[in-house]
C-alpha cells in the first residue's frame, strides 16, 4: 500500500509589478463559444465568462455562439477582434474530428504565448489528472488582439479564468499596447 501523493499547494500570491500598476482597469473583451449543441440560453461557459468580465469591470464588446466549423469560427473571431483587446473562446479544443478551434486560432496568431497552454494544462492536471493532456488550449496575439482558446467545459473555463486570466487581463493589455504591435492595434484586429 502506498501513500497518496500530497496535494499541490495553491499558487502563491505574487506582488504586483510596476506594469500591473500601469495596466488599465477595464479591457474591451469579447467571448466566443464554439459548440454544435449549445445556444446562448444553454451556454454556461460563455455566461460565466461574460459575468466574470463584467463583474471585474471589463467592457464586453461582443458575444457569439457558433458551430464547430472552421469558416464560422474564423469569421466570428475576425468580427469580434475588431472591437476587442482580448477575445476568449471556449470549445473545440480537444482531439476529436470536430474540434477545429485550435487550428483556426493558431492560423491567426502572430505571437504565440506557449506559456498560456502550458500553465492551463498544469492547473488542469491538478484537477483532472492525465486527462489534462487532451486539452490543446492556446493563447497569443493576433495582430494587436489577444486570443485565448479554452476548452468548453465550465470547470475548464473557471480554471483558466481564476488561475490565469482574471488577474492578468489588464497587464496583458498594457504589454500589448506599450510599444505597439506590428500588424494591428489592440481592438483593431489584424
Amino acid at each position: 500500500m502506498t501513500d497518496a501523493p500530497a496535494p499541490h499547494p495553491p499558487p502563491t500570491e505574487h506582488p504586483p509589478t510596476e506594469h500591473h500598476g500601469a495596466a488599465p482597469r477595464s479591457v474591451r473583451a469579447a467571448v466566443l463559444t464554439v459548440s454544435d449543441t449549445r445556444t446562448p440560453e444553454t451556454d454556461t461557459s460563455g455566461a460565466y465568462l461574460l459575468s466574470e468580465l463584467r463583474a471585474h469591470g471589463h467592457e464586453v464588446t461582443g458575444y457569439r455562439v457558433v458551430p464547430d466549423e472552421a469558416d464560422e469560427i474564423r469569421r466570428a473571431l475576425g468580427e469580434l477582434m475588431q472591437g476587442a483587446v482580448v477575445v476568449i473562446s471556449s470549445g473545440g479544443t480537444g482531439i476529436t474530428g470536430r474540434d477545429v478551434t485550435i487550428p483556426v486560432v493558431e492560423s491567426l496568431l502572430t505571437k504565440p504565448m506557449p506559456g498560456f497552454g502550458e500553465l492551463f494544462r498544469m492547473l488542469s492536471y491538478r484537477e483532472v489528472g492525465g486527462a489534462a493532456m487532451l486539452s490543446r488550449a492556446v493563447g497569443g496575439l493576433a495582430g494587436g488582439t489577444l486570443l485565448f482558446a479554452l476548452p468548453g467545459s465550465l470547470n475548464a473555463v473557471q480554471t483558466a479564468w481564476t488561475g490565469l486570466l482574471r488577474d492578468e487581463l489588464g497587464h496583458l493589455a498594457f504589454e500589448v499596447a506599450r510599444h505597439g504591435q506590428p500588424g494591428g492595434q489592440p481592438g483593431g484586429g489584424s
